[in-house]
């Protein structure tokens, strides 16, 4: 049909009740037809994981004009390719992530169960953003974000993003936001990463934890510094992970057959 509404798909990795769910809708409404689905729980973590050992179920919450919800029992990847499958009566125009409670800045890409959710979209082909806050306070304050998120997918839905491309937008936990920058990811890595938890005298029991070790501190160029310096970080990410500049280098390393 002509002159439809652009139709956003979004979901997230706090689950359905989170806060930063709710406000993305919010902030996106004006710009399409909304479809939500997303996990009944906590997913934090995921990165792209599938459940496979069992079935999973969903459930319709709300249908008003224009926005549809549902909570699903699976991962947030699995929110995707659900909605794919049986949701969606078209291919949408944008899929869209969080708003996370906490950045995934940096390495945090490659274990967020928000930026799951946006790979997964970029896999099917359609233009996808990942949108976290620095805050993991379950009721942060999002307002200040709202301009940008709404400004950042008007442009995607206009302009759209190549192939097997992105985009991982986090934002600082402030209200004086003084505008974008287009960032690298940031070089570094977790340490400190499992802190003893004693169960019922057995000592084998750990909680997760860590400390994040920025190994590209002066570079004025990479997502870390636009946080710490009150900007929103947009990295663009692809999802193609071949290391390019490897290939030819390698072929000399075989250049005989094996035997």
């Amino acid at each position: 049909m002509e002159n439809q509404r652009p139709l956003i798909l979004i979901s997230n990795d706090d689950g359905i009740i989170a806060k930063g769910i709710s406000e993305l809708i919010k902030f996106l409404r004006p710009l399409g037809e909304i479809v939500v689905i997303a996990p009944n729980a906590p997913r934090s973590g995921a990165a792209c994981a599938l459940t496979v050992t069992e079935p999973i179920h969903y459930q319709l919450l709300r249908k008003d004009v224009g926005l549809t919800v549902y909570k699903c029992s699976g991962t947030p990847v699995d929110c995707v390719k659900l909605a794919f499958h049986t949701v969606l009566d078209r291919k949408p125009d944008l899929v869209v992530s969080g708003i996370n409670h906490g950045d995934n800045s940096s390495v945090n890409v490659h274990y967020s169960g928000t930026m799951g959710v946006v790979i997964e979209g970029c896999l099917k082909g359609i233009p996808s953003i990942g949108f976290s806050l620095c805050s993991h306070e379950p009721n942060a304050d999002f307002e200040p974000a709202g301009p940008y998120i709404r400004e950042i997918a008007r442009q995607v839905l206009e302009k759209g993003l190549p192939p097997l491309t992105c985009l991982n937008v986090n934002i600082p936990n402030t209200k004086d936001l003084k505008g974008i920058r287009i960032c690298e990811q940031t070089k570094g890595q977790w340490v400190n990463e499992w802190e003893n938890f004693a169960h019922r005298g057995d000592t084998h029991y750990y909680w997760l934890t860590g400390e994040f070790e920025n190994k590209d501190n002066e570079n004025e160029k990479n997502d870390h510094w636009a946080l710490d310096n009150g900007y929103v970080a947009i990295t663009p990410t692809t999802v193609d992970v071949t290391a390019y500049s490897l290939i030819e280098d390698m072929k000399t390393w075989f250049n005989s057959p094996l035997q």
